[in-house]
């Protein structure tokens, strides 16, 4: 359904230009979690994984389908400041549901408490103990696909980029949709979504800059390709990749940049930007249309990930 002028005059109010996310936070954040607490019904498997002086927590959703199932590694969004593992559940149970793959979700260390580059080592430790014990889950390494949405999309760039320059693993896949991926949400941003959907969608492009305020160590990050992953140098040697982007977001432009530079470097790249969609539309319940056109792009390109012989025959 696209953006009538009632649904844009009720966007504009409720895009709250006069609320500081650095101050308000952990009201947000405390929100979120209440709004995604798990149902009682429903109960999947927690685990931790041991990470220099503290414990990441990792929560494990299986399909509701019997036998072997392929995993997506999920890093949640919410600006490295407000998401979590509880928050993301609902959106982790539909995903398991809907791709039929194991959803392991990553409960990475939050700014401000914990600034950059807390959030990628977490995330990076994690996927590198699944990739270098393949025994945890029982399954190949090709069978691994990360994934996450804004801020988790960003870090799942960041471990792919990490993986490639450690030379630990590297990811044969990732998904990301709408990710954050370049460090300048200024009016000097050289992305027009960012001035053309800046200000009245939900995500305002200074709610953004706030997010990585409090987010980065210093200004030193924004040149750091695991904060900016379009600050790289080096595109090459990238897993296989899907690009989601929704048409309102002031995100859209850089992350389907990242896509080109990807595709520069010669990196096997899909992308695709859901028409009449805000940013944040992929947590919504799967009803609605937005939803189920990206689990339709979703499955495809695993599907293809997992069958890649398929593509060379006529």
């Amino acid at each position: 359904m696209a953006i009538n002028k009632a649904m844009r005059a009720a966007l504009k109010a409720l895009s709250y230009p006069d609320i500081d996310i650095r101050k308000t936070y952990p009201i947000e954040r405390a929100l979120r979690t209440a709004a995604g607490r798990p149902v009682l019904f429903y109960k999947p498997w927690d685990h931790v994984v041991h990470y220099g002086d503290h414990d990441i927590p990792v929560r494990i959703f299986s399909p509701e389908t019997e036998g072997e199932h392929a995993i997506l590694l999920f890093f949640h969004g919410g600006g490295w400041v407000t998401g979590n593992i509880d928050s993301y559940d609902k959106v982790c149970r539909n995903m398991a549901k809907l791709t039929d793959r194991s959803v392991v979700s990553v409960d990475y260390r939050l700014a401000p408490e914990y600034r950059f580059p807390a959030a990628p080592e977490d995330c990076y430790a994690v996927a590198r103990e699944i990739f270098l014990d393949l025994s945890l889950f029982g399954m190949r390494a090709d069978q691994i696909t990360l994934i996450g949405d804004s801020a988790g999309a960003n870090l799942a760039a960041a471990v792919s980029l990490m993986a490639r320059d450690r030379g630990e693993f590297l990811p044969r896949s990732q998904i990301l949709i709408y990710p954050a991926t370049a460090a300048d949400h200024t009016e000097n941003s050289p992305f027009p979504s960012v001035r053309e959907n800046g200000t009245d969608y939900l995500l305002t492009s200074k709610r953004i800059c706030e997010y990585m305020e409090l987010y980065r160590s210093g200004p030193e990050d924004c040149e750091n390709p695991y904060f900016a992953p379009l600050a790289a140098e080096d595109f090459s040697n990238q897993p296989q990749t899907l690009i989601l982007t929704a048409e309102y977001d002031p995100l859209r432009d850089e992350g389907e940049a990242y896509g080109e530079a990807l595709k520069r470097a010669g990196v096997p790249v899909e992308m695709h930007r859901i028409p009449d969609a805000l940013h944040g539309f992929f947590s919504l319940p799967p009803r609605f249309a937005q939803v189920q056109k990206a689990y339709g792009y979703i499955n495809r390109f695993l599907d293809e990930v997992s069958h890649p012989a398929c593509q060379d025959n006529p």
